[in-house]
């Protein structure tokens, strides 16, 4: 039987990627592209990380990487994998292995030639496809069948596959989202609902991590959904997730053309009040500036479109324009109007139509109208720019001055 062939694999052909197969496969070594950048190529979507894996152990591809002027970082060697940067790329390139005893993400393991047990130790059929710099295919597994059928499938008994690493749920559910259709494949989600205590014994980091992935896939509600049924999202976010709210953001988003936030989404999935943003931070170790961002969607049913502009202007002022679109779009998919609605559109781009402006007046506006430095110089400053913001951002010289004279007045006699 011939060996299938990549139909169209000039990425393997040129570039960097070239460059390092043609230094690993010779002289009695081999090497091959493994992994998602051979399952995107085969569904037509965009290939992100290349990674290579070879039958050369890891001091023989630091050797040959390093005899050609690249650099080999052993980022992970005692595992043995090593970071190739050939030209400008890193490119991770790991021997062939095979698990001795598993330890949950931690494994023994032994280097080997034997290309069959190598991709048998991975989690998904669909990730265990491996393709030479020619472009023929080599698969052990039946991914090819799998993604025919755009089927997620664990590689051979799914519990033993989940037990190796409780990661393997959440990552089930995202390459579903990712790239299957219909329902999931009923063994893998059996799996993942018997096994998902195991959830709780997972780092915060790398459920936040996969969690985020997740929300930003092609079917990401459908798979949520699922989630939700079986009692895993509400572990995951430790509260209820709303999906209606989730789905109307993606909507919202296309409606807008703007990119896909995967903060903002975990926002309208799961942030009602300013608790489940305190308990979003603290559960998926969010960084600071994610949880800011959460934080600052509370008062979301205060937002709505209005013919004044000036509410929208010093919500935008005081929140800055991230967090402002976050707030509007959240508060757009919990309201009554669709994702057409002219109103809501308008309020959502106001950032690309209006500047915001720097608070023009300084403290010498103050001094020189006789306010003392001081707790008093701070108070004239507080009010001017609140009578400033009420006024909707005026830049008039004479309308400024009114403003600081007011400020400086209310301070003395205060």
């Amino acid at each position: 039987m011939s060996t299938p062939q990549l139909a169209d694999a000039a990425w393997l052909k040129e570039g960097e990627v070239a460059r390092l197969l043609s230094l690993l496969d010779r002289n009695g070594e081999e090497a091959r592209v493994v992994g998602g950048a051979v399952r995107n190529a085969l569904l037509r979507v965009p290939i992100g990380e290349i990674d290579v894996a070879t039958t050369a152990l890891p001091e023989e591809v630091t050797r040959r990487v390093e005899a050609a002027g690249g650099k080999a970082v052993p980022t992970g060697v005692e595992h043995g994998t090593v970071t190739a940067i050939v030209g400008h790329r890193p490119i991770e390139v790991t021997t062939l292995r095979q698990d001795v005893e598993t330890f949950g993400r931690k494994a023994r393991v032994v280097f080997g030639r034997d290309w069959r047990a190598d991709a048998e130790r991975r989690d998904f059929t669909i990730n265990a496809l491996s393709a030479t710099a020619a472009g023929a295919l080599y698969d052990y597994v039946d991914g090819l069948d799998d993604i025919a059928a755009r089927r997620v499938r664990f590689i051979g008994e799914p519990r033993r596959r989940i037990e190796e690493d409780y990661l393997r749920i959440l990552r089930f559910f995202r390459f579903h989202a990712n790239f299957g259709e219909g329902a999931p494949d009923s063994a893998g989600l059996d799996a993942c609902i018997v096994a998902r205590a195991g959830l709780e014994t997972l780092s915060r980091e790398r459920v936040r991590a996969e969690l985020l992935k997740l929300l930003l896939a092609p079917r990401a509600t459908a798979t949520l959904a699922i989630m939700a049924e079986c009692g895993l999202l509400g572990m995951i976010l430790g509260g209820l997730g709303f999906l209606a709210s989730f789905e109307n953001l993606v909507k919202a988003e296309a409606s807008l053309g703007a990119e896909p936030d995967a903060v903002r989404r975990l926002g309208a999935l799961g942030v009602w009040v300013k608790e489940d943003a305190e308990r979003l931070a603290t559960r998926l170790r969010l960084s600071s500036t994610e949880s800011e961002r959460l934080l600052a969607l509370k008062h979301w049913w205060r937002v709505a479109p209005d013919p004044d502009a000036q509410p929208a202007h010093a919500l935008l002022y005081r929140l800055g324009p991230q967090s402002f679109l976050d707030r509007v779009l959240v508060a757009w998919t919990r309201s009554d109007a669709g994702a057409a609605d002219t109103n809501w559109r308008q309020l959502a781009s106001l950032p690309g139509r209006w500047p915001v402006p720097p608070f023009p007046l300084k403290a010498a506006d103050f001094v020189q109208r006789g306010v003392a430095a001081g707790p008093q110089l701070g108070s004239a400053l507080r009010a001017a720019e609140r009578a400033w913001i009420a006024a909707d951002f005026p830049a008039e010289s004479a309308v400024l001055g009114k403003i600081a004279d007011d400020a400086a007045r209310e301070t003395a006699s205060g």
